[in-house]
């Protein structure tokens, strides 16, 4: 298992620190990034977490999963490898 977690369902007023907070009280975040928009700077409504071991991100997911964070149930789980895409040639 990695110590990547996909955070989904999250509103768009969520902060990074505190979603961050949210998963410290299962271990040390070594990162917490939550995806914008390049054109608006917006949220898009996901985020990436990443814990320092394995088993605490397992505990995060099992934990975290379908709870209640700001209104709206989290989506947790282990964040897939991002896929390769080809660019735009214009």
């Amino acid at each position: 298992m990695s110590n990547k977690i996909y955070v989904g369902n999250l509103s768009y007023g969520v902060q990074e620190n505190g979603l961050q907070s949210a998963f410290e009280q299962f271990g040390t975040v070594s990162s917490c990034k939550i995806i914008t928009d390049r054109e608006t700077g917006r949220s898009k409504g996901f985020a990436f977490v990443e814990m320092s071991t394995a088993e605490e991100a397992k505990e995060a997911i099992s934990s975290l999963d379908g709870s209640d964070f700001d209104g709206r149930p989290l989506r947790v789980n282990e964040a897939k490898p991002q896929e390769r895409r080809e660019r735009s040639r214009w």
